[in-house]
């Protein structure tokens, strides 16, 4: 299932491209779940980093859909954005917003599938889970294999990771949860171990990032299974 937000304020384009989007699953057997915004503050209004991709008119009444994908990738940095615009001099200013692509007005269809297909293409290339935390002032949409690991303090997680330290709050059992599947490991009642980033067990921690993290006695062996299973199947 690729997720998809359309923000555009014309009804034409709106249904002229949720046809497209229409057609190109019936032609390719992909899967879209397509929702409308008809204002940038729409979409940015509740925004939790919940999109693949975002087709963009930039040009609304508004809020302008340059302004809301500034204010989206203060939220989201993963989430591809297309613009979609009358005029290319308004679509090269994406880029500094990280805009994957522009789509001219008027739109044909040929054009359009071929945006598409590309933005699929590099999302199907992407080998990292993502995973989204509810954090102070908002939500944060983290790799998976970024996470070093997660510390449970009091009702907090703490998520140690290769950009610094963001503070959650939840209960280990949802951090376990949220990262299921995804080679991380208990390694005491405090700490959930990215095994990716374990570089050894020495004095009865495991090491990671240099940081040494106990493990507790009754974890001991469960842990080193998983550790060792998950070296042999990483070689």
């Amino acid at each position: 299932m690729i997720r998809i937000a359309i923000v555009e304020d014309d009804e034409l384009y709106i249904d002229q491209l949720r046809q497209y989007l229409k057609d190109y699953q019936s032609e390719t057997g992909e899967n879209f779940e397509v929702k409308i915004y008809r204002d940038g503050d729409g979409i940015t209004s509740d925004y939790k980093a919940q999109y693949d991709l975002i087709l963009m008119d930039i040009q609304m009444r508004f809020v302008d859909g340059m302004t809301a994908a500034e204010e989206i990738r203060r939220m989201d940095s993963e989430v591809m954005i297309i613009f979609i615009t009358n005029m290319a001099q308004y679509a090269i200013r994406g880029y500094e917003v990280g805009a994957l692509d522009y789509i001219l007005k008027p739109v044909a269809y040929f054009a359009f599938t071929q945006k598409i297909g590309r933005a699929i293409a590099k999302l199907k290339k992407k080998t990292k889970n993502s995973v989204v935390i509810q954090i102070r002032g908002g939500v944060l949409r983290l790799d998976a294999s970024d996470i070093y690991y997660v510390e449970s303090q009091a009702h907090n997680l703490i998520y140690h990771t290769k950009d610094g330290i963001f503070v959650a709050s939840g209960t280990m059992k949802q951090a376990e949860e949220l990262l299921r599947g995804m080679h991380f490991s208990r390694g005491n009642k405090g700490y959930l171990i990215n095994l990716e980033h374990v570089q050894g067990v020495r004095d009865k921690c495991a090491v990671v990032q240099g940081e040494k993290l106990l493990i507790s006695r009754p974890r001991t062996g469960a842990f080193m299974q998983e550790l060792t299973r998950y070296w042999s199947e990483a070689d």
